[in-house]
């Protein structure tokens, strides 16, 4: 049995035989061509990138409005219509906390909301709560006048409660942008020596840090979205300084506002500006090294010299005490 039983009938031999080999020279061409040609691997980088460009500016142009999913939730409709009735939206103080809560990290309408319910509520949760165990747990212990005090200090305490948590927030979201800051620049300047311009350097500093410090990252990545589409980047850098509202970052924001109205080297600029910070760290952990010894006073007066004592006096005592009740 010879290969050509193997072929349809009314198959030529020398017919099967040409489109074979025709097949064979066309895959050996394509593979030579893909090992020749020569791919661009940042095309698919700078697709990417126009995706999440385009995507980060459409979150900002858009209004921030919640989501179908949010909308068919009951709770927020109802904090909503409660906010709303109240028209604490438009009040002096609403673009305050906007901006409060900016700079502790959460730039949604829904957040707003959230304060201004909790605001509201809180004082009374608070005060029922306290009531309902002073008079349920504690009524014969507790006198009136003091169930009264008791429950305007929870008053007191529920009012101020919302205002303590974003506060809390912020200075937690300050201290993470203060310790990445310097690492930040490091790479910002590598990047401005490379060539690449002020909003490429920041979204190629934010995908770097994205991992050891997300604050920076994610602040970078709004300012290099709002330096490419804002009418005027001064804006975008004014921004950048009113979320974070840190004297570093503000460093940051005039020297970059300096190197685009005056052209100055950013390079040059950005490193001394983070040799500066850098420096300012060291000073700091120096000065809490110092203020060591001091610290540790205390402690070691009363955790590790009563143990010590017992150790080296308490045999000797025990012996004493032995010898007097022989006598």
């Amino acid at each position: 049995m010879t290969w050509t039983d193997l072929l349809p009938q009314g198959v030529n031999p020398i017919d099967a035989i040409a489109f074979f080999a025709g097949l064979a020279a066309f895959t050996t061409v394509l593979a030579v061509w893909n090992g020749l040609v020569v791919r661009d691997p940042m095309a698919g980088r700078a697709r990417a990138i126009i995706m999440r460009q385009k995507a980060l500016r459409a979150g900002l142009i858009a209004p921030n409005q919640r989501s179908e999913r949010k909308r068919s939730v009951e709770a927020m409709s109802l904090m909503q219509r409660l906010v709303e009735k109240l028209n604490l939206l438009r009040s002096q103080q609403a673009e305050q906390i906007k901006d409060r809560l900016a700079q502790a990290g959460w730039r949604s309408k829904d957040g707003i909301v959230l304060f201004l319910f909790f605001k509201i509520c809180m004082p009374f949760v608070a005060g029922g709560v306290s009531i309902l165990v002073l008079t349920t747990l504690y009524a014969s212990q507790v006198q009136p006048m003091m169930q009264v005090l008791i429950a305007m200090l929870a008053v007191v305490a529920g009012a101020y409660a919302p205002e303590t948590f974003v506060k809390n927030a912020i200075q937690k979201r300050q201290q993470l942008l203060q310790e990445g800051l310097p690492d930040a620049l490091d790479l910002l300047v590598i990047c401005a020596e490379a060539g690449l311009s002020l909003d490429a350097a920041l979204k190629r500093v934010a995908k770097e840090t994205a991992h050891a410090c997300p604050a920076i990252a994610d602040e970078f990545s709004l300012t290099s979205v709002e330096l490419g589409f804002l009418p005027d980047r001064k804006t975008a850098l004014d921004n950048l300084n009113k979320r974070t509202q840190l004297p570093s970052i503000r460093g940051v924001v005039n020297t970059l506002a300096q190197t685009e109205k005056y052209g100055t080297p950013l390079a040059h600029s950005l490193r001394v500006l983070s040799a500066e910070f850098r420096k300012e760290r060291m000073m700091k952990a120096e000065e809490k090294a110092a203020k060591l010894p001091a610290t540790l006073t205390v402690p070691m007066i009363l955790f590790i010299l009563p143990p010590l004592f017992i150790v080296l006096l308490g045999p000797a005592i025990i012996k004493s005490l032995d010898n007097i009740s022989l006598m």
